[in-house]
């Protein structure tokens, strides 16, 4: 069974015991539960139920392994050519590591 859910303007494909990256949520703490609510699919061995705009009911419960993690690095580079300007960026993006616990569709 799987669910398609909504998480801060972002969808993921949700299973029981997967880990998700989604953008770092504040204020919570290593070990909690956090609920969403915003379930659009719900696909049970094949028996397909789409929201309108979300499933009535249904919820995905998760676990917060880490409340903050940073991604890789991303390095912005910008050049003007024959100008001797040049400008290096970096940029890392903070995430909050969660466990699907479980989803009650």
């Amino acid at each position: 069974m799987y669910v398609i859910v909504e998480i801060q303007g972002q969808q993921f494909k949700v299973e029981e015991g997967r880990k998700l990256f989604v953008h770092h949520i504040n204020g919570i703490e290593s070990g909690a539960n956090v609920e969403f609510d915003k379930v659009l699919l719900a696909d049970n061995n094949g028996e397909v139920k789409v929201g309108l705009p979300v499933i009535e009911g249904a919820k995905v419960v998760c676990e917060v392994v880490s409340p903050l993690v940073k991604g890789d690095k991303v390095l912005v580079f910008h050049k003007k050519r024959r100008k001797g300007y040049r400008k290096l960026n970096g940029h890392r993006q903070q995430f909050t590591e969660l466990r699907v616990k479980q989803i009650v569709a």
